[in-house]
């Protein structure tokens, strides 16, 4: 019996715990003083169970907890008025509350909800926050309805709960006040015998006092309604909201999962990924927990670049992609993966000169996977002295990529160009001329293109090197061998140096040098193709 009597008063102090301890400011512990409280569990009277817990558990309430105590039938038999607040609510009320439950006969009738119903106007229920707590073994005896009462308490009262715990009721009896807890939000126990007020002790006292929320703030965002939330790769930015809902001061920016704590106040959150965002504004009050949930409305586009079917993804192919609501088209490259807000999507991929442009659509929490083909041929190209001699691999190397097919005035609309050997170009199939250019030597070759194809052109420069050293000299200068018609040569590269270096198509070529007092000298030179020609001019 000891350990019974242990156990209600468990089951009283999670009462006062978790609604007046923690919930409430003020409450009244109503006691059902009846004559049918002398039965037993057992082996022990109710009433004696009852006291003992009320001792137990008032010797565990805070000191500054307000507690009341009320009781019915306690002082006439057959009386439907004998309903008093014996001890009205005050801080440091236990030693009273124990003493007048020590005291008191049990002896009345069962006028529970008109004794519900005066604690809740002792607590100014319609005020204030207020909290009552009905211990009774028995039904209503004197006409009252505790149902409609709990709603009605509901309705008036700020912020109002019954708490009911029943000794002895059996099931049925049970429902027929366990709507009081229930239409004003609190809990019914039942514990009809032994073995059931201990099963739901074990329920009830092994859970944890309310903790107060680690975090205030816990947004989650979705694809698409329905979706699993998202926890990587997203970020969450958080704004003061201006008195006229625009966004103010940026507050935070996390990402992936976020908890976090909020003040109290207004505020505009942004969940975005990849290029989709939902914006809402949120109201945070002291003492609230909030999970908006963010629904971004979009999918995933998986786009593989690729020159020719069958080919490897190119790293570093651009994918310009034009979404629903852009400002401006955003740029990836290489394999893409990125989430869009659902719609048309404008795809345009960049190999080199090829490009092709797709509209994709994509759905809301779909993922869609797709090669896109640039219909390009690989150029990589290269300058020799001299057809299977030895490869321009020094500076003032270049390469210009220009049509074939000329113009109406005679020029070629040019394509591209690239610096130094092995110079690589992803061309749309069609007919090309390569200007190669290797110092002062320059000659075309035509190549042209097919789609996936791979292939080097190497144009034959037909030239030597040419060594000049001129000791003394302030500039030197290289000069066609041949004049024209008003007797000037032309100028084909200088230096202002005492040496110069260049390759040049073989020939005859005059080279002059001169010094600071003006005077010069000229020497001439022969240059054959692919052999290097020294000379000192002094």
């Amino acid at each position: 019996m000891a350990g019974l009597a242990r156990s209600i008063a468990a089951a009283i102090l999670l009462l006062s715990m978790t609604t007046f301890g923690f919930a409430a400011s003020k409450v009244i512990i109503i006691l059902d003083a009846s004559g049918s409280m002398w039965a037993q569990i057992d082996g022990k009277p109710k009433l004696e169970i009852a006291r003992e817990s009320l001792r137990t558990v008032l010797q565990s309430v805070p000191g500054d907890d307000e507690i009341g105590f009320m009781a019915y039938g306690h002082r006439q038999k057959g009386s439907c008025e004998d309903i008093e607040l014996i001890v009205p609510p005050q801080a440091g009320s236990a030693s009273a509350i124990s003493a007048a439950a020590d005291s008191m006969k049990f002896l009345g009738k069962t006028p529970l909800t008109a004794a519900v119903k005066q604690a809740a106007q002792a607590l100014k229920y319609t005020e204030e926050k207020a909290t009552v707590v009905l211990i009774t073994d028995g039904l209503e005896t004197c006409g009252g309805d505790p149902c409609a009462l709990g709603k009605e308490l509901e309705a008036a009262g700020v912020d109002f709960t019954a708490d009911v715990v029943g000794f002895g009721l059996t099931a049925d009896e049970g429902k027929q006040i366990a709507c009081l807890a229930e239409n004003t939000g609190g809990k019914y126990i039942q514990a009809s015998d032994e073995k059931a007020l201990q099963e739901a002790l074990v329920e009830t006292v092994a859970a944890p006092e309310p903790a107060k929320p680690e975090f205030n703030f816990m947004p989650t965002v979705v694809l698409a309604e329905g979706d699993d939330p998202i926890t990587d790769g997203n970020a969450w930015e958080i704004y003061k909201a201006t008195s006229d809902g625009a966004r103010g001061d940026s507050v935070a920016t996390e990402y992936g999962t976020y908890k976090g704590n909020l003040e109290p106040g207004d505020y505009i959150v942004v969940a975005h990924k990849g290029e989709a965002r939902s914006e809402q504004k949120v109201k945070i009050e002291a003492a609230q927990v909030y999970k908006p949930l963010f629904i971004l409305n979009a999918g995933t586009l998986i786009i593989h670049p690729r020159p020719s079917e069958g080919a490897d993804v190119v790293d570093g192919a651009a994918v310009v992609i034009d979404y629903p609501g852009a400002d401006h088209p955003a740029t990836y490259y290489g394999t893409t993966k990125v989430v869009l807000p659902a719609g048309d999507e404008k795809v345009t991929v960049k190999i080199g000169q090829g490009e092709v442009t797709e509209t994709i659509p994509v759905a809301a929490g779909k993922t869609i996977e797709k090669d896109m083909i640039a219909g390009v041929g690989h150029v990589v190209a290269n300058a020799y002295y001299v057809a299977g001699g030895d490869k321009a691999d020094a500076s003032g190397i270049g390469f210009k990529v220009v049509k074939a097919k000329k113009k109406i005035d005679g020029t070629r609309e040019e394509v591209t160009y690239a610096y130094g050997p092995d110079s690589k170009f992803d061309l749309p199939p069609g007919d090309y001329v390569l200007i190669a250019t290797v110092d002062l030597a320059v000659v075309e070759q035509p190549f042209t293109v097919k789609v996936g194809e791979l292939q080097d052109v190497n144009a034959d420069m037909k030239a030597g090197v040419l060594a000049i050293t001129a000791p003394g000299a302030s500039k030197i200068e290289i000069f066609e061998m041949e004049k024209d018609i008003n007797g000037n040569r032309k100028s084909l590269g200088y230096a202002y140096d005492q040496k110069y270096q260049a390759a040049i198509p073989a020939g005859d070529y005059a080279v002059v040098s001169e010094k600071s007092d003006n005077s010069s000298k000229e020497a001439t030179v022969t240059v054959k193709a692919g052999d290097r020609a020294e000379l000192t001019v002094q």
